[in-house]
């Protein structure tokens, strides 16, 4: 039945991601709302019910994030309260018309392993912050099981340090069990999302160490208790 609904939960996003696309290129002033009616809706079709410990904090510049999911991104679509600016393969902007997924609201794509790629990222970042945008980020770099932290690849440490960034930490827990985007299974539940206090991004400490320990040690504890 979780693979019937998920396939279904895909072709419904092959319709409605076209229609936001189109919407978001009309009413361009309006797309970070006409994105987050779509995520809440997806929210709502897909029975996720939301167990929140800590605060968002709407102030922080960046916030990370663990990756297990295309929900995750779906959740802070519908959470976030400012414009949020997430950073990206490129191979997801270059997949022919839903790439414009990324593009009609100026999110920022990233070549990995590119010294090229990662001046751009730089300047784009720089671009999203002057616009009041809240850059969001999955240091691990790609998705997992869910069930382990992967070791923090080092791009939200140089953009934090650069310029001087307020980061705040959150665990997502359980978006894999309502929606797994890579076996196409889905069923209603909770997802539980950990706010960690905000930090200052500072060069001389160990801030993102300490936060990629924390991270693990709180997303290993909920996954052994489910």
């Amino acid at each position: 039945m979780s693979k019937i609904r998920g396939i279904l939960i895909l072709i419904q996003f092959a319709f409605t991601v076209s229609i936001t696309i189109i919407l978001m290129y009309i009413f361009r002033k309006s797309n970070r709302n006409i994105r987050k009616v779509w995520a809440n809706l997806q929210l709502k079709l897909m029975g996720a019910n939301l167990v929140v410990e800590g605060s968002y904090d709407k102030n922080a510049d960046m916030l990370i994030f663990n990756h297990q999911s295309m929900m995750d991104i779906i959740l802070f679509e519908a959470i976030a309260s400012r414009n949020i600016a997430w950073i990206a393969k490129k191979e997801i902007g270059n997949i022919p018309w839903f790439g414009h997924i990324l593009k009609a609201p100026k999110m920022i794509m990233v070549e990995r392993e590119s010294k090229k790629s990662l001046i751009q990222l730089l300047k784009d970042v720089k671009d999203r912050l002057e616009e009041k945008r809240q850059i969001c980020i999955f240091p691990e770099g790609t998705r997992t099981d869910g069930k382990n932290l992967r070791k923090f690849k080092a791009g939200a440490k140089v953009i934090a340090e650069k310029y001087n960034l307020k980061v705040q930490p959150i665990v997502i827990i359980g978006s894999i069990d309502v929606f797994d985007s890579k076996r196409a299974t889905q069923k209603s539940g909770d997802i539980r999302i950990v706010y960690l206090p905000t930090i200052q991004a500072d060069k001389n400490s160990t801030w993102y160490e300490e936060v990629e320990a924390t991270m693990a040690t709180i997303l290993q504890k909920n996954t052994q208790e489910r």
